[in-house]
């Protein structure tokens, strides 16, 4: 009894330190039976006590005291199963805990396996997922979130004063860049696996960069040539799928080819009305409801529900009918647009920009201040940030409002960090130049 009860320990503390990730994980026994069937009872107290950033073997098999070359067995065995992360650099192995999501509910659903008990991960997940607002709750809370809509170039107005970024261009992430890979798409073959997956073709989530490299090394993803992935993106538009990106301006790592009923994010939008769970593009769909003829196509076209018919007066024999779009709602993507064959619908610029990371670690950074894990993000690390990393937490403190900034450097109580915030910009500076 006392061994089981050692077993149950564990992954409590799995469970712990999975919530200190800036996405969360809320304790729940049917999270705990997720852990017990993809972590084994040794796995899971290694995986406990990873930090929350990456981190080299050796350092890591000291801090463990297990042999390097032990841990990396055990190590590229979990990474096969996307339990873990693993990336090579100037010739050393890191390694950093997958999170929940974008972690190891998508590296087990991203391909067909035959040595976990896929239906039943399906059934748990879901319920973990949807039986409250617990996790949903966890991951999207903030302004700033895991993924963005990208819109479709082909809907965008023409003209010289048409403004869009490369980085908002879905063609021009995959024309640039270094890897490609294409793997199941997680949420409908999780869908699968419960009877309720959508015709939608399953075969479309695009990684690219070191994630594709990784992603294939591992076992998870197919690499793609630059010319198969651009056919991929023009076949998943054709299909009528709405593209989701990694948020950040530099090095996209994913593509999601998303269905409204099916993708995880969309269907926290639609069920918890969480309207930011996926930040929007900076392009709105402007209808004309004197074009508009109330076809309704666009309604069933838009993946979170953002259009709805509303009618009016009596024209004639008929009542007139028109789409009405929910600004708040709306992502962006210009689905809808390739829906109207009327004329009546347009992409228009949002009047106001909207914010996107420039890098992974700004955007954890920043997810980190508006969940409150600032601290987690900066103490739970066992090498240390470093100066580079330091200046990087600096840059994003200093954009922030101040009360927002105060709040998330109270946790740390260092004076340093709290310099920063009360406007002392000359030493906070200097830190920052460092990176």
């Amino acid at each position: 009894m006392g061994h089981l009860a050692t077993q149950d320990r564990t992954y409590q503390l799995l469970q712990q330190r999975l919530d200190r990730n800036v996405t969360g994980a809320p304790e729940s026994p049917v999270f705990t039976q997720i852990l017990k069937l993809l972590f084994s009872p040794g796995e899971a107290d290694i995986a406990r006590q990873m930090p929350t950033t990456f981190i080299s073997l050796n350092r890591l098999a000291g801090k463990l005291e297990i042999p390097p070359d032990r841990l990396d067995d055990q190590l590229t065995a979990m990474a096969e199963r996307g339990l873990v992360l693993d990336v090579m650099r100037n010739g050393k192995r890191y390694f950093t805990l997958s999170p929940v999501v974008i972690g190891f509910f998508e590296y087990t659903f991203m391909r067909t396996r035959d040595n976990v008990p896929m239906a039943e991960l399906a059934r748990l997940f879901d319920e973990y997922f949807f039986q409250d607002d617990r996790f949903a709750r966890a991951i999207f809370t903030g302004e700033t979130q895991v993924g963005r809509s990208l819109v479709r170039e082909e809907a965008l107005p023409g003209g010289d004063h048409v403004e869009i970024l490369d980085w908002e261009r879905a063609s021009h992430i995959v024309e640039t860049a270094t890897a490609h890979a294409v793997s199941l798409c997680a949420c409908r073959h999780h869908h699968s696996h419960l009877g309720t997956a959508c015709d939608q073709p399953m075969r479309t989530c695009m990684t690219f960069n070191y994630g594709a490299e990784m992603l294939v090394r591992n076992g998870v993803a197919e690499p793609l040539t630059t010319s198969e992935a651009m056919q991929l993106l023009a076949d998943c538009k054709e299909t009528g799928l709405a593209q989701t990106a990694d948020n950040v301006q530099n090095g996209v790592s994913y593509i999601c080819n998303c269905c409204g009923c099916c993708c995880g994010m969309m269907s926290s939008i639609r069920t918890f009305n969480i309207r930011n769970a996926i930040v929007s593009s900076n392009w709105i769909s402007d209808i004309d409801p004197e074009v508009c003829n109330g076809c309704g196509k666009c309604v069933k076209a838009c993946p979170v529900d953002a259009i709805e018919i509303a009618t009016g007066e009596m024209v004639g024999r008929h009542r007139k009918r028109w789409a009405v779009r929910d600004a708040d709602l709306c992502l962006g993507c210009g689905v809808c647009y390739d829906s109207c064959k009327f004329g009546a619908l347009r992409m228009a610029p949002r009047e106001q920009r909207v914010f996107t990371p420039e890098t992974t670690f700004d955007r954890i950074v920043a997810m980190a201040v508006e969940r409150g894990k600032l601290a987690d993000l900066i103490m739970d690390n066992s090498d240390g940030l470093g100066f580079m990393a330091l200046g990087r937490v600096v840059q994003v403190l200093e954009k922030l409002p101040p009360y927002k900034a105060a709040m998330a450097v109270r946790p740390l109580k260092s004076v340093f960090l709290n310099a920063v915030v009360s406007g002392v910009k000359a030493g906070a500076g200097n830190a920052a130049k460092v990176v």
